[in-house]
């Protein structure tokens, strides 16, 4: 694992996550608007590290958006509305920078990207549609890369090994050509389970290591 210096010697592909490295986050915007809604307890059922088994159920596509709403309704006030569910939810989604696109753009002829995020279909939706009124295009970030994985479409997430090796599988990659770019700790070390290249971004902006 790389937490200083970026090694693109030998490397072939680059499998990028997608929040905290594409696009920004703050998770703690969720935590706090939960709190705000009632919500004394969600900190403690979800972090960026350590999340309750119901998020991960969402995030792989086992619960549909109104069963996961439902179950968030339980640690609520009555009074609270679906709608002020899902925008609490999309709090933490912030901006994609365009220089990040710009990045993208140029490695793409360097290199074969993939994109691999655990993510959930309101988030996927929000998300979304935010590029397509940004840019004014649809599947935006489709254009980047060879093929992008969404966990609640696959039905796999980081870091089980089996989430990695779908890509690897569908592209016959080779690992020790492959680079990962996450800044999730246990994400990384899923990836190196595999003999993958990995990067821990952390405490810089993804544009910095390509410089």
């Amino acid at each position: 694992m790389n937490h200083s210096n970026l090694n693109l010697e030998n490397i072939e592909a680059i499998i990028f996550d997608l929040g905290g490295v594409i696009l920004n986050l703050d998770y703690n915007l969720t935590i706090n608007r939960f709190k705000e809604l009632g919500g004394e307890r969600f900190d403690e059922l979800y972090t960026q590290a350590n999340q309750d088994h119901i998020f991960d159920q969402y995030e792989t596509g086992a619960l549909s958006s109104i069963d996961f709403i439902l179950y968030l309704k339980k640690f609520l006030p009555n009074s609270v509305t679906n709608q002020e569910i899902i925008d609490a939810w999309n709090e933490m989604l912030l901006d994609l920078p365009v220089e990040r696109l710009r990045l993208l753009e140029n490695l793409r002829n360097k290199f074969k990207l993939y994109l691999f995020s655990n993510t959930n279909e309101i988030h996927f939706e929000s998300f979304s549609k935010s590029f397509e009124e940004k840019y004014a295009k649809k599947a935006l970030l489709d254009d980047f890369f060879i093929q992008t994985y969404f966990s609640h479409k696959v039905g796999l997430r980081k870091p089980n090994i089996e989430a990695f090796s779908r890509v690897m599988e569908d592209h016959k990659l080779t690992a020790s050509k492959v680079l990962f770019i996450d800044d999730s700790i246990q994400h990384i070390k899923g990836a190196e389970e595999l003999g993958i290249q990995t990067f821990h971004l952390i405490d810089r902006c993804v544009t910095e290591l390509f410089k």
